[in-house]
């Protein structure tokens, strides 16, 4: 769609949207959140023009820093900013839908399903395109919020201390916000001299 298009599409138009886009990526996408964001960044930022590329990071990062599901999480922000709160629980219905279905066939089907043979080499595919998909998020996000020295550093420690455990997400998240405020404080007060 054309800029000019997308700007008179009615609130309706825009939730079918909504719900389009996050429930063909929720189907389509294995495993999770981080893996859908590349996706989602191309339908509703390249594609339909339905916000800025940085206000879709931003959502992005702050979704994956709050407790809860990552995908919902997203949609919520998104579906919200592109059409207020009609547009967040469209979003993510359309979001949640496709996974409960699966849940719900997997669990019925479960012991159906062989350990081995056909059925378990496309899984396993399915798992390498996957991590594809999570490396693909992870360098976008590192690209468009890694722009200062300080950031660079923090990424690279938090990086270290999750690979080789050395601490938790959220002492690191905590250990960041506080690296955040401090950095802050003293920016402020530099002004203020």
């Amino acid at each position: 769609m054309e800029e000019n298009t997308v700007k008179i599409l009615s609130k309706t138009q825009k939730n079918m949207l909504l719900f389009r886009v996050y429930f063909l990526t929720s189907l389509f996408t294995f495993t999770g959140g981080i893996a859908m964001l590349s996706t989602l960044k191309r339908e509703i930022c390249d594609k339909y023009q339905l916000m800025d590329e940085k206000d879709f990071y931003n959502y992005a990062a702050i979704s994956q820093t709050l407790p809860g599901v990552i995908g919902i999480n997203n949609a919520c922000f998104v579906g919200k900013k592109i059409n207020g709160y009609s547009g967040m629980i469209t979003a993510a219905f359309s979001v949640i839908l496709p996974a409960f279905v699966f849940m719900l066939v997997a669990t019925l089907l479960y012991q159906l399903l062989p350990k081995d043979g056909p059925i378990y080499f496309a899984l396993a595919a399915i798992r390498a395109i996957s991590a594809a998909f999570i490396f693909s998020a992870a360098l976008t996000i590192a690209r468009l919020n890694l722009k200062s020295v300080v950031n660079i550093v923090i990424a690279v420690i938090c990086f270290v201390g999750i690979i080789f455990a050395l601490l938790g997400a959220l002492e690191l998240i905590i250990i960041a916000i506080l690296i955040g405020l401090v950095m802050g404080f003293l920016e402020n007060r530099k002004k203020s001299v």
